[in-house]
């Protein structure tokens, strides 16, 4: 089968999917209905292209397919965030309740994050991709530390309510934060068009790539901030997935069988359409709302990684 059947098979059941998750038991007040299902999948298409997106890219600069964008701590930090309000301010502050200033708070302390974690990583020419891994890890474990103590501080009443924080939710997102957040999303993509041709070059590992005449040091610095860009919208707008990314991009690397950047980048954001608007039709349609979206793809995400640490293991 050629790359362009396939990627028109990813094409089909993307479109398949959204339709039957915006027609399915319309009812007779079809306006309305319409309206509040194209936001909610507006959203899910838009996550799941800057998570499949910068997983991607993720894993051809570190050159390893069981790493995600989240291992640098932008999740902790998410996390950390919403905590802190409710801690400092309570549940009531304008800060959580309003969907718009929680988005432009979150959005901005995980931009400052990342990119206080790029200043001081690369200030040194000997810095790498790797000493960045690490130092993400444990930042992310402090921060996720700090997290839990202030969680086990709060009243348990304005626990619940930061509770629903903790999940990726589709249901509370507004078209003001969508169109914010496409424009984020166009303009990220516009910059990474520069650095495009190199990705291919790049996969072969830091010393072929230099050999080639690639900048390595330069370019995977620009595509570290388009990562963390990516990342930060996708998880400010709908809150954490973890291992939705892993997931994506694993199976599109089965599906494809390519090494062309050209062609996986598409064919994983078609992938991550299709599980989240198929996965968030499973949700409401056969468990009718008692589980969340995000529980599901991380079981499956969790399990399919396990799945990947066994097979490295065994080669």
């Amino acid at each position: 089968m050629t790359y362009k059947a396939k990627l028109g098979i990813l094409s089909v059941l993307a479109l398949a999917a959204v339709a039957v998750f915006m027609f399915i038991q319309i009812g007779d007040n079809w306006s309305y209905v319409l309206e509040r299902r194209g936001w909610k999948v507006a959203s899910m298409v838009l996550t799941g292209a800057c998570i499949a997106f910068s997983t991607v890219i993720f894993q051809t600069i570190t050159n390893n397919r069981i790493l995600t964008p989240n291992i640098i701590g932008l999740d902790s930090m998410y996390m950390l965030a919403q905590t802190a309000v409710v801690y400092f301010f309570g549940s009531t502050t304008k800060l959580l309740v309003d969907n718009n200033l929680n988005f432009a708070m979150t959005l901005v302390l995980m931009m400052l994050f990342a990119g206080l974690l790029y200043k001081l990583m690369f200030k040194r020419e000997g810095s790498n991709i790797y000493f960045l891994l690490l130092i993400g890890i444990v930042l992310g474990t402090l921060l996720g530390s700090l997290t839990t103590f202030m969680q086990v501080l709060i009243d348990p009443n304005e626990f619940l309510v930061l509770q629903g924080k903790m999940f990726a939710s589709y249901n509370k997102v507004q078209g003001q934060l969508i169109t914010i957040c496409l424009i984020v999303a166009v303009l990220v993509t516009l910059y990474y068009s520069r650095f495009a041709k190199h990705m291919d070059v790049i996969s072969l590992g830091k010393d072929h790539a230099t050999n080639l005449g690639v900048d390595y040091h330069y370019v995977v610095k620009r595509l570290l901030i388009i990562i963390a860009a990516l990342i930060s919208v996708a998880t400010a707008l709908v809150g954490p997935i973890t291992f939705l990314g892993l997931l994506v991009a694993n199976v599109t690397y089965q599906f494809m069988k390519t090494y062309r950047h050209a062609l996986l980048i598409p064919a994983s954001i078609l992938i991550s359409i299709v599980a989240l608007v198929g996965g968030q039709l499973i949700v409401e349609r056969v468990f009718t709302f008692t589980t969340t979206l995000a529980v599901v793809v991380n079981l499956v995400g969790g399990v399919y990684f396990l799945y990947l640490l066994l097979r490295e293991n065994k080669s």
